[in-house]
């Protein structure tokens, strides 16, 4: 689903239709004859009205089974007044009340997180570690696309809410220290405080409400809490999690020549 259908490169077996969350006109064309959704929505708002839009249109066209992505850590408490992932547990909320079957899921962050930092690698320049040095249950998207496609079409997964990680848990630095044997070219970091965080994300668009809500997960990260390795992934695919270097190996690619 897009707003801009043309922009998308063809992909064999997959039909891209036009629709836009603030237009329930064309989210009803687009859920029209299908029977299980994957929920993806950005950034963050204290509303999730763009899942109870799609929500409601799927209820509506006969839609049986939803698959919503959210995050780890989502509905922990960072102190006593902050509440982790509170967009996403709104939005969490939204689809356990839909009166859909249902699946959540929480992965930890995305190993592909790093190609961002691409350029940085390529001209020698630190990469910036909000997290303090705190390690993190690294996964390979491709894992977390794989346990979705079982939650649509496979049995036993209503209700359940699956915490995705990679096999270990890594810090910023451990993960450099991989990307430098797989690279082949030194890496380094350097700690980045939640206040200079802030400030990234605003210069690049972020609204001071949806920058405050990303630095509430950062924050928890911080404290060590993501420092979690589970086994939900080996449960639902049959088989372990990619670790980090083997993900790194196989996107290598994607660090080369981003200057």
């Amino acid at each position: 689903m897009s707003r801009r259908p043309d922009a998308i490169p063809a992909i064999d077996g997959v039909d891209v239709v036009a629709a836009d969350f603030d237009d329930p006109a064309s989210l009803a064309a687009a859920v029209d004859g299908i029977t299980a959704l994957f929920l993806v929505t950005m950034y963050p708002s204290a509303e999730p009205k763009h899942d109870q839009a799609m929500l409601t249109a799927a209820a509506e066209a006969g839609v049986s089974r939803v698959v919503k992505l959210s995050a780890i850590g989502t509905g922990e408490r960072l102190d006593a007044e902050t509440t982790v992932g509170g967009w996403h547990l709104a939005a969490e909320q939204a689809v356990t009340t839909s009166g859909l079957s249902w699946t959540l899921l929480r992965p930890s962050t995305f190993a592909s997180n790093l190609l961002t930092f691409a350029s940085l690698i390529e001209s020698g320049r630190p990469l910036p570690d909000p997290a303090g040095g705190a390690r993190q249950g690294v996964i390979d998207p491709v894992d977390v696309a794989a346990v979705a496609a079982e939650a649509l079409t496979g049995a036993g997964h209503a209700g359940r809410t699956y915490t995705l990680t990679g096999p270990e848990s890594l810090s910023l630095d451990e993960q450099a220290e991989i990307l430098r044997r797989v690279l082949e070219r030194p890496i380094s970091t350097v700690d980045l405080t939640l206040a200079e965080a802030r400030e990234q994300l605003l210069a690049v668009g972020r609204s001071p409400a949806a920058a405050d809500m990303a630095l509430t997960g950062v924050a928890w990260v911080r404290r060590g809490h993501n420092a979690v390795v589970t086994d939900d992934v080996a449960r639902v695919l049959g088989r372990p999690p990619t670790d980090f270097e083997s993900w790194a190996r196989a996107n290598r690619a994607g660090f080369l020549g981003a200057a």
